[in-house]
């Protein structure tokens, strides 16, 4: 059986033939022997280049940082995955809506309308940095400032504001030629990922639904709260319809609130995420797109 790791560096461009001596470098300085896992250098899938590492053991959590900080200097992503890893085993993609498939968070920019963001993206912020540990207290705190904002807005939101992020188009369209059970499962709300649902061809969507009476908010979330342990769940529960484990899964996310729903999956990515989830993530993007995951898995 394979030993030790592998390291995926990503790019939105041809990665340069000197990295093989800066990694060598680092490596040799924390006692690692790296070597190139295949011969054949650098590939590009869809609009990222990638180039395969193997050392010689896992890294602990310090190092891959320290790996990670340098990549950042050259304006590579890094992804750390086991040699064991089966690109075919993987039968479904999860991913967080807000910040992560798309680029706003949507309750922020609702509230823009009530002219209240900047209360509601303090809590947002609060909440993604794990600063505020009650994602569903925090969720309602938020939308209760939204209490008599016209329904017509959410309209304006999608409309005016909302966009995929970049590669999220190209990462879902081959995601479902593949055959993935794709799951949006978000905090969010479902007016939002029922529209990305039927935009984008996900098999299933998860999130909260906004109470509205008269056409106006009410400032409440009507039935369960989709929190982190509901993503978590979802997750969890869309591997067993299909008859796999976890471990068969791919989850991407951004905040906090997505670690649960991370944690124990077959690939984890952190896109354009804080702190806490990029260190625990198998792979962070700060600089290639969501489809920088098919180089992950092809």
């Amino acid at each position: 059986m394979s030993t030790g790791q592998i390291i995926v560096v990503l790019s939105t461009a041809p990665i340069d033939r000197s990295l093989s001596n800066t990694l060598g470098n680092i490596a040799t300085n924390l006692g690692l022997a790296l070597k190139p896992h295949d011969q054949h250098g650098s590939v590009m899938v869809g609009s990222t280049y990638a180039q395969r590492w193997h050392v010689s053991r896992e890294l602990a959590p310090t190092e891959r940082d320290t790996f990670r900080r340098l990549a950042a200097t050259l304006s590579l992503d890094l992804a750390f995955m086991a040699p064991t890893f089966k690109p075919e085993a993987m039968r479904v993609l999860a991913m967080d809506m807000d910040s992560t498939l798309i680029n706003i968070e949507c309750i922020d920019e609702i509230a823009d309308f009530a002219g209240k963001k900047a209360d509601v993206a303090a809590i947002t912020e609060a909440t993604m940095r794990g600063e505020i540990t009650d994602f569903s207290e925090s969720l309602r705190r938020r939308v209760a400032l939204l209490q008599g904002v016209s329904e017509s807005v959410l309209e304006s939101v999608y409309r005016e504001r909302l966009r995929p992020n970049p590669g999220a188009i190209e990462l879902l369209t081959a995601a479902n030629k593949r055959g993935l059970h794709t799951l949006l499962v978000s905090g969010g709300f479902t007016f939002f990922t029922e529209k990305m649902q039927h935009d984008l061809g996900f098999t299933q969507t998860q999130a909260n639904t906004l109470e509205i009476h008269d056409g106006k908010l009410t400032g409440r979330v009507l039935g369960d709260i989709v929190d982190a342990s509901g993503k978590a769940l979802h997750v969890k529960e869309a591997c067993k319809r299909l008859g796999c484990k976890k471990t068969a899964a791919i989850t991407i996310g951004d905040g906090a609130n997505d670690l649960l729903m991370m944690e124990g999956s077959g690939l984890s990515v952190a896109y354009r995420a804080k702190p806490i989830v990029k260190e625990k993530a198998d792979a962070a993007f700060d600089r290639v797109g969501l489809d920088a995951t098919l180089a992950l898995i092809t």
